[in-house]
């Protein structure tokens, strides 16, 4: 599902410098496949039984290619890393931090050539990998910072829902995991249907604020 989902969002996006981009030459596709395939080939098991995989990935292309690729350079690579976070999610894959993507220029390349190296890189301060999945289908990746949710414009996710406080909870790293923490809302925080004060968040938690809902994925 991931390299699927990976490809309907790039036929969404093709249009204008899209179309030019992807007219001829490399494919991002390829690039996706390849990296997903990089992420099978050197999966293990850490010492809590995870099958741990990569999380950084770096993609070397040629000049041309890489030049070509610039102008959609961040919105590429946002999307290879949601296409690896839903490939780790429906094989069962956890990484050891946030899922980060890079291209860099290779002058022993030639056009249309391409080689991706990875390895598995702890996110700052140990934290592991997380990201909340809004109802709208944007995705807000964790790190090592406490993000907010409420109605108020500054929190990093903002609800427009008059049953959510202004203020309402909080998502904060604790280890390699994350932990939602209610900040005396009006009309309380839920996980999985359950009213809850402070949670540890699991893979697939749906998150419950008024009337909007979240999910929370390991990834």
């Amino acid at each position: 599902m991931g390299l699927q989902g990976f490809e309907r969002r790039l036929e969404n996006m093709v249009e204008g410098v899209f179309a030019r981009v992807f007219r001829s030459g490399l494919r991002p596709i390829e690039l996706g496949r390849r990296l997903t395939r990089e992420m099978d080939t050197n999966r293990s098991v850490d010492v809590r039984g995870r099958t741990v995989v990569p999380n950084a990935f770096s993609i070397s292309l040629d000049a041309s290619d890489h030049e070509r690729f610039e102008e959609i350079a961040d919105s590429l690579c946002r999307e290879l890393c949601d296409a690896a976070r839903e490939h780790a999610h429906d094989e069962g894959y956890a990484f050891p931090g946030p899922v980060a993507v890079e291209l860099v220029v290779d002058d022993h390349l030639r056009p249309g050539e391409f080689r991706i190296t990875s390895r598995m890189r702890e996110g700052a301060g140990g934290v592991g990998a997380g990201s909340l999945l809004l109802s709208s289908g944007e995705r807000v990746v964790l790190g090592d910072q406490t993000i907010s949710i409420g109605r108020l414009p500054e929190c990093e996710v903002t609800l427009d829902d008059g049953n959510v406080s202004r203020r309402h909870a909080e998502v904060r790293p604790h280890g390699d995991d994350f932990v939602l923490v209610d900040l005396g809302s009006t009309n309380g925080s839920r996980v999985n249907g359950v009213r809850v004060t402070e949670r540890t968040l699991h893979d697939g938690d749906e998150l419950a604020f008024g009337n909007s809902r979240l999910t929370f994925q390991a990834s």
